[in-house]
Protein backbone atom coordinates (compact mmCIF):
# COMPACT_ATOMS: atom_id res chain seq x y z
CA UNK A 1 0.00 0.00 0.00
CA UNK A 2 1.36 3.37 -1.11
CA UNK A 3 1.98 5.98 1.86
CA UNK A 4 1.66 10.23 0.80
CA UNK A 5 5.03 10.31 0.89
CA UNK A 6 5.49 7.19 -1.90
CA UNK A 7 2.97 9.38 -4.04
CA UNK A 8 4.63 12.18 -4.28
CA UNK A 9 8.27 10.56 -4.79
CA UNK A 10 9.22 10.16 -8.91
CA UNK A 11 8.21 7.25 -10.34
CA UNK A 12 10.83 4.69 -11.65
CA UNK A 13 11.37 6.18 -15.27
CA UNK A 14 11.87 9.64 -13.68
CA UNK A 15 9.06 10.95 -13.96
CA UNK A 16 6.78 12.95 -11.12
CA UNK A 17 3.15 11.99 -9.81
CA UNK A 18 0.51 14.47 -9.91
CA UNK A 19 0.80 14.83 -6.35
CA UNK A 20 4.34 15.54 -6.80
CA UNK A 21 3.45 18.23 -9.60
CA UNK A 22 1.36 19.80 -6.90
CA UNK A 23 3.60 20.14 -4.26
CA UNK A 24 6.19 21.61 -6.50
CA UNK A 25 3.56 23.99 -8.17
CA UNK A 26 3.02 24.80 -4.38
CA UNK A 27 6.42 25.35 -3.13
CA UNK A 28 7.32 27.79 -6.34
CA UNK A 29 4.18 29.62 -5.67
CA UNK A 30 5.42 30.17 -2.36
CA UNK A 31 8.54 31.28 -3.17
CA UNK A 32 7.01 33.93 -5.67
CA UNK A 33 4.46 35.25 -3.34
CA UNK A 34 7.11 35.77 -0.64
CA UNK A 35 9.74 37.39 -2.84
CA UNK A 36 6.97 39.89 -4.13
CA UNK A 37 5.65 40.90 -0.87
CA UNK A 38 9.77 41.34 0.28
CA UNK A 39 10.68 43.30 -2.95
CA UNK A 40 6.96 45.21 -2.49
CA UNK A 41 7.77 46.52 0.79
CA UNK A 42 10.87 47.80 0.16
CA UNK A 43 9.80 49.41 -3.17
CA UNK A 44 7.06 50.94 -0.85
CA UNK A 45 10.08 52.69 1.28
CA UNK A 46 11.06 54.26 -1.97
CA UNK A 47 7.76 55.18 -3.95
CA UNK A 48 7.96 58.73 -2.83
CA UNK A 49 11.51 58.85 -4.35
CA UNK A 50 10.16 57.01 -7.75
CA UNK A 51 6.72 59.27 -7.81
CA UNK A 52 9.28 62.32 -7.04
CA UNK A 53 11.19 60.82 -10.53
CA UNK A 54 8.17 60.26 -12.44
CA UNK A 55 6.89 63.85 -11.54
CA UNK A 56 10.03 65.58 -12.34
CA UNK A 57 9.62 64.94 -15.85
CA UNK A 58 6.17 67.14 -16.16
CA UNK A 59 7.80 69.55 -13.86
CA UNK A 60 10.40 70.82 -16.62
CA UNK A 61 7.58 71.53 -18.95
CA UNK A 62 5.21 73.37 -16.02
CA UNK A 63 3.14 70.42 -15.25
CA UNK A 64 1.82 71.34 -11.38
CA UNK A 65 0.07 68.32 -9.75
CA UNK A 66 -2.58 67.74 -7.03
CA UNK A 67 -4.18 65.04 -5.43
CA UNK A 68 -8.06 65.65 -5.19
CA UNK A 69 -8.88 62.52 -2.54
CA UNK A 70 -7.12 62.07 0.62
CA UNK A 71 -6.41 58.38 -0.35
CA UNK A 72 -5.07 59.30 -3.80
CA UNK A 73 -1.69 59.56 -3.34
CA UNK A 74 -1.53 56.44 -0.98
CA UNK A 75 -2.71 54.61 -3.68
CA UNK A 76 -0.24 56.14 -6.36
CA UNK A 77 2.57 54.58 -3.92
CA UNK A 78 1.60 51.74 -3.29
CA UNK A 79 0.74 51.53 -7.71
CA UNK A 80 4.10 52.43 -8.16
CA UNK A 81 5.86 50.05 -5.64
CA UNK A 82 3.27 47.26 -7.18
CA UNK A 83 5.17 47.59 -10.59
CA UNK A 84 8.40 48.46 -9.33
CA UNK A 85 8.01 44.93 -7.62
CA UNK A 86 6.80 43.06 -10.19
CA UNK A 87 9.56 44.25 -12.62
CA UNK A 88 12.40 43.78 -10.02
CA UNK A 89 11.08 40.47 -9.66
CA UNK A 90 10.05 39.04 -13.10
CA UNK A 91 13.64 37.07 -13.53
CA UNK A 92 13.06 35.18 -10.51
CA UNK A 93 9.25 34.55 -11.29
CA UNK A 94 10.06 33.86 -15.02
CA UNK A 95 13.01 31.72 -13.85
CA UNK A 96 10.64 29.16 -11.53
CA UNK A 97 8.34 29.40 -14.17
CA UNK A 98 10.43 28.11 -16.09
CA UNK A 99 12.19 25.56 -13.80
CA UNK A 100 8.55 24.13 -13.33
CA UNK A 101 7.93 23.47 -16.74
CA UNK A 102 11.38 22.74 -18.26
CA UNK A 103 11.10 18.95 -17.36
CA UNK A 104 8.70 18.42 -19.92
CA UNK A 105 10.47 20.62 -22.28
CA UNK A 106 13.10 19.29 -25.12
CA UNK A 107 16.09 20.39 -25.27
CA UNK A 108 15.89 22.28 -27.89
CA UNK A 109 12.66 23.66 -26.68
CA UNK A 110 14.64 24.37 -23.16
CA UNK A 111 17.16 26.74 -25.24
CA UNK A 112 14.89 28.99 -26.97
CA UNK A 113 13.17 29.76 -23.40
CA UNK A 114 15.65 30.65 -22.01
CA UNK A 115 16.86 32.79 -24.65
CA UNK A 116 13.23 33.99 -25.13
CA UNK A 117 13.47 34.83 -21.49
CA UNK A 118 16.78 36.60 -21.69
CA UNK A 119 15.80 38.79 -24.82
CA UNK A 120 12.20 39.25 -23.51
CA UNK A 121 13.45 40.71 -20.35
CA UNK A 122 16.03 42.86 -22.49
CA UNK A 123 13.61 44.33 -24.96
CA UNK A 124 11.21 45.30 -22.40
CA UNK A 125 13.31 47.41 -20.13
CA UNK A 126 14.24 48.89 -23.92
CA UNK A 127 10.83 49.54 -24.73
CA UNK A 128 10.58 51.28 -21.15
CA UNK A 129 13.61 53.07 -21.50
CA UNK A 130 12.37 54.30 -24.72
CA UNK A 131 9.54 56.03 -24.07
CA UNK A 132 11.04 57.69 -20.82
CA UNK A 133 14.01 58.78 -22.62
CA UNK A 134 11.69 59.66 -25.99
CA UNK A 135 8.89 59.56 -25.98
CA UNK A 136 6.75 60.52 -23.08
CA UNK A 137 9.03 63.60 -22.89
CA UNK A 138 7.53 64.80 -26.33
CA UNK A 139 4.49 63.76 -25.24
CA UNK A 140 4.33 65.71 -22.17
CA UNK A 141 5.64 68.70 -23.73
CA UNK A 142 3.62 68.85 -26.44
CA UNK A 143 0.03 67.92 -24.64
CA UNK A 144 1.22 70.97 -22.49
CA UNK A 145 0.99 73.28 -24.89
CA UNK A 146 -2.38 73.24 -25.27
CA UNK A 147 -2.50 75.91 -22.30
CA UNK A 148 -0.54 78.14 -24.21
CA UNK A 149 -3.56 79.74 -25.97
CA UNK A 150 -6.14 79.56 -23.07
CA UNK A 151 -6.70 80.88 -19.23
CA UNK A 152 -6.79 77.53 -18.19
CA UNK A 153 -4.33 76.33 -15.66
CA UNK A 154 -2.86 72.75 -15.69
CA UNK A 155 -3.17 71.10 -12.44
CA UNK A 156 -3.22 67.76 -13.12
CA UNK A 157 -4.06 64.41 -10.91
CA UNK A 158 -1.04 62.49 -9.19
CA UNK A 159 -3.37 59.57 -9.83
CA UNK A 160 -4.06 60.45 -13.72
CA UNK A 161 -0.60 61.50 -14.15
CA UNK A 162 1.42 58.52 -12.71
CA UNK A 163 -1.09 56.06 -14.30
CA UNK A 164 -0.27 57.89 -17.65
CA UNK A 165 3.46 57.09 -17.35
CA UNK A 166 2.89 53.76 -15.63
CA UNK A 167 0.28 52.88 -19.09
CA UNK A 168 3.27 54.01 -21.56
CA UNK A 169 5.91 52.61 -19.57
CA UNK A 170 4.00 49.16 -20.11
CA UNK A 171 2.40 49.49 -23.35
CA UNK A 172 6.31 50.02 -25.13
CA UNK A 173 7.81 47.33 -23.15
CA UNK A 174 5.27 45.00 -24.81
CA UNK A 175 5.55 46.31 -28.01
CA UNK A 176 9.36 46.18 -28.30
CA UNK A 177 8.54 42.16 -27.49
CA UNK A 178 7.65 42.09 -30.91
CA UNK A 179 11.08 40.65 -32.68
CA UNK A 180 11.59 38.29 -29.84
CA UNK A 181 8.09 36.52 -30.42
CA UNK A 182 8.93 37.00 -34.09
CA UNK A 183 12.01 34.88 -33.73
CA UNK A 184 10.38 32.76 -31.01
CA UNK A 185 7.39 31.34 -33.90
CA UNK A 186 9.77 31.34 -36.61
CA UNK A 187 12.17 28.86 -34.62
CA UNK A 188 9.30 27.03 -33.66
CA UNK A 189 7.95 26.59 -37.36
CA UNK A 190 5.06 28.53 -36.45
CA UNK A 191 5.05 31.32 -38.84
CA UNK A 192 7.40 31.75 -42.25
CA UNK A 193 9.24 34.79 -42.98
CA UNK A 194 7.50 35.26 -46.00
CA UNK A 195 3.90 35.46 -44.11
CA UNK A 196 5.32 38.70 -42.36
CA UNK A 197 6.63 40.19 -45.65
CA UNK A 198 3.56 39.40 -47.52
CA UNK A 199 1.12 40.83 -44.44
CA UNK A 200 3.55 43.70 -44.27
CA UNK A 201 0.55 46.65 -45.78
CA UNK A 202 -1.88 44.79 -43.84
CA UNK A 203 -0.26 44.84 -40.77
CA UNK A 204 0.35 48.79 -40.99
CA UNK A 205 -3.23 49.04 -41.02
CA UNK A 206 -3.42 46.73 -37.67
CA UNK A 207 -0.47 49.11 -36.06
CA UNK A 208 -2.20 52.07 -36.59
CA UNK A 209 -5.06 50.78 -35.31
CA UNK A 210 -3.80 48.91 -31.92
CA UNK A 211 -2.12 52.19 -31.25
CA UNK A 212 -5.17 53.91 -31.12
CA UNK A 213 -6.67 51.51 -28.83
CA UNK A 214 -4.06 50.82 -26.60
CA UNK A 215 -3.18 54.72 -26.23
CA UNK A 216 -4.31 57.83 -24.46
CA UNK A 217 -6.67 59.23 -26.69
CA UNK A 218 -4.51 61.71 -28.18
CA UNK A 219 -2.79 61.68 -31.90
CA UNK A 220 0.41 62.40 -30.10
CA UNK A 221 0.28 59.41 -28.28
CA UNK A 222 -0.55 56.54 -31.02
CA UNK A 223 1.71 58.09 -33.63
CA UNK A 224 4.79 57.99 -31.49
CA UNK A 225 3.48 54.07 -30.58
CA UNK A 226 2.83 53.31 -33.93
CA UNK A 227 6.28 54.77 -35.60
CA UNK A 228 8.51 52.08 -33.52
CA UNK A 229 5.96 49.28 -33.81
CA UNK A 230 6.17 49.67 -37.41
CA UNK A 231 10.45 49.51 -37.11
CA UNK A 232 10.20 46.70 -35.03
CA UNK A 233 8.25 44.58 -37.55
CA UNK A 234 10.06 45.26 -39.93
CA UNK A 235 13.23 44.30 -37.43
CA UNK A 236 11.13 41.01 -37.39
CA UNK A 237 11.00 40.57 -40.66
CA UNK A 238 14.91 40.37 -40.82
CA UNK A 239 15.36 38.47 -37.82
CA UNK A 240 12.88 35.52 -38.90
CA UNK A 241 14.79 35.62 -42.22
CA UNK A 242 18.13 35.11 -40.21
CA UNK A 243 16.30 32.22 -38.45
CA UNK A 244 15.29 30.75 -41.43
CA UNK A 245 18.52 30.72 -43.04
CA UNK A 246 19.86 29.38 -40.18
CA UNK A 247 17.05 26.33 -40.15
CA UNK A 248 17.40 25.75 -43.32
CA UNK A 249 21.33 25.46 -43.35
CA UNK A 250 21.07 23.25 -40.03
CA UNK A 251 18.89 20.68 -41.99
CA UNK A 252 21.00 20.93 -44.89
Amino acid sequence: MKTKADAASPNPDGSMTLSGHLRELRRRILVCVVLLLVVFGVCLAFAPRIVTLLTDMGTRYAYVYVYIAPQELLLVYLNVALVAALMLCFPVLAYEAYAFCSPGLKAKERRYTIGALFAGTLCFLLGAAFAYFISLPFMLRFLIQFTADVDVAASISIDQYVSFLLTVFIIFGLVFELPVVSVLLTALGVIQPAWLVKGRRVMIVVIFFLAAVITPPDVVSQIMLALPMMALYELSILLSRAVGRAKAQAAA
